[in-house]
């Protein structure tokens, strides 16, 4: 029996050696695949990411359900339209899209292409929006623009930062397992009165606090909020079990940001969830850098004075690594920003792919990025940066269709509790990258 076209591309990849790091499958109609398929491809490799070519709905389907990995899953539905405009077709292309979407794998989330005279339908729309949805876009897009955006959803789609709730009261009424689902961490804590040292050690993104407590320590909003360290992202919300106005209007003068009122376990636990999300897009908004998804320098300064925190307590090391990339305005200037800016998202993803779940990456302006390694001592943090340096030296980089080049960077590392502080650390590990750079660049120095 003949395999799905999509199939044996993928088998061949593996045959050749030519795998990039990240895939995307592309049901597409075949003159789009023909007439673009080779600019579309330009592009990915750019950034280290390959595209599979689909024009039949049943080979994509196959090649959806045999996937177990971290591809993207792109539906470009002019697929199923055709830009037909007799509307005798309506019933029967609709019916082709129900057929589609019962048919992929609901495992997997699918990205969406469509005309603007589609993108019209709020119909249609929601249909997408409720069959396993990641995203959608308006065509006409163009092929850079499309595969930036595809990038930037593959560096989303593995950041995975889990985030924490500190419910103080007698019996936590949520719902752990969902929470979980959702990638956040239910914390119980008794005692109103030390409280705030459980919020300062574990930095929760929200805090819940039963009425009952609030009565018994009616002061104790106010002492997590007025803390000078306090995260002006965090919620605290007051538990009601039964609405009370004049308790209310105490609460929100105390300071709380919301109230909500006891209902069952599923429905608290959701209206959290939805907290949890806002708080998810306006911390990114803060402390992200929008090209490459890592933390920026605002985010990785509160992250690394945490980290300190938790390494003292535990007695635990850390090690500090700058890193810059080799000649990084030349690369501008002879292959243009465009193409500067693809090396630093490329970057990105080779650091990315080699940190632990307790570290900490940070592009920290232009083309310098910091990692924070936890519990590592310095010797062990200069192989894992050099391990870092050989993987992106070994990426080739087309900067024409016969030229292909190979980039490096130099980095410096210092350790924590040599230096006591995160500017101290910075200072440290900038003096050994400076070092790096003199003495040749493309190495790792160590701070003695």
């Amino acid at each position: 029996m003949r395999k799905p076209e999509g199939i044996e591309m993928k088998e061949k990849m593996v045959d050749e050696g030519l795998l990039f790091k990240n895939r995307v499958m592309l049901l597409s109609q075949t003159f789009f695949i023909k007439d673009n398929q080779a600019e579309l491809l330009s592009c990915a490799h750019k950034y280290d990411f390959d595209i599979l070519f689909f024009d039949q709905m049943r080979d994509f389907v196959a090649a959806a359900q045999a996937d177990d990995g971290d591809d993207l899953f792109v539906i470009d539905l002019d697929v199923l339209y055709n830009m037909q405009d007799d509307m005798q077709h309506s019933r029967k292309q609709t019916m082709f899209l129900s057929d589609l979407l019962q048919r992929l794998p609901t495992r997997h989330s699918y990205v969406y292409l469509q005309t603007v005279r589609q993108g019209e339908r709020f119909l249609l729309q929601q249909r997408l929006v409720d069959s396993n949805c990641m995203a959608y876009a308006e065509k006409p897009i163009a092929n850079d623009v499309l595969v930036d955006k595809l990038f930037t959803l593959f560096a989303r789609h593995k950041r995975g930062e889990p985030n924490t709730i500190v419910y103080l009261g007698e019996r936590a009424l949520l719902d752990p397992v969902l929470l979980a689902a959702h990638q956040v961490e239910l914390l119980q804590h008794k005692d109103a009165q030390t409280l705030h040292l459980q919020v300062k050690d574990v930095q929760p993104d929200i805090v819940v606090i039963e009425d009952a407590q609030y009565l018994r320590t009616e002061a104790v909003v106010r002492v997590l909020k007025k803390n000078i360290e306090a995260d002006p992202s965090r919620e605290i919300i007051m538990l009601q079990s039964e609405p009370d106005p004049v308790l209310a209007r105490r609460a929100f003068d105390s300071g709380f940001d919301e109230i909500l009122i006891v209902t069952d376990a599923d429905v608290l636990t959701r209206q959290l969830l939805n907290r949890i999300d806002k708080i998810r897009v306006n911390k990114d908004l803060i402390s992200r850098d929008r090209a490459t998804g890592l933390l920026n320098k605002v985010g990785l300064q509160k992250k690394a004075q945490d980290a300190i925190r938790r390494a003292a307590r535990d007695g635990l090391p850390l090690a500090y690594g700058i890193i810059d990339i080799d000649k990084f305005k030349t690369i501008n200037d002879t292959w243009g920003h465009y193409f500067g800016d693809i090396v630093i998202k490329r970057l990105s993803l080779v650091l990315s792919a080699q940190v632990g779940a307790r570290d900490l990456l940070s592009r920290f302006g232009g083309e310098e990025f910091v990692v924070l390694f936890w519990d590592c001592p310095a010797a062990r943090a200069q192989q894992r940066l050099d391990a870092m340096r050989q993987a992106f030296c070994d990426i080739s980089f087309e900067v024409s269709p016969s030229d292909r080049r190979h980039f490096s960077f130099s980095g410096g590392v210092a350790a924590y509790p040599a230096c006591r502080t995160e500017n101290e650390l910075f200072l440290h590990a900038d003096q050994m990258l400076y070092q790096a750079k003199e003495s040749g660049r493309n190495r790792i120095c160590m701070s003695s």
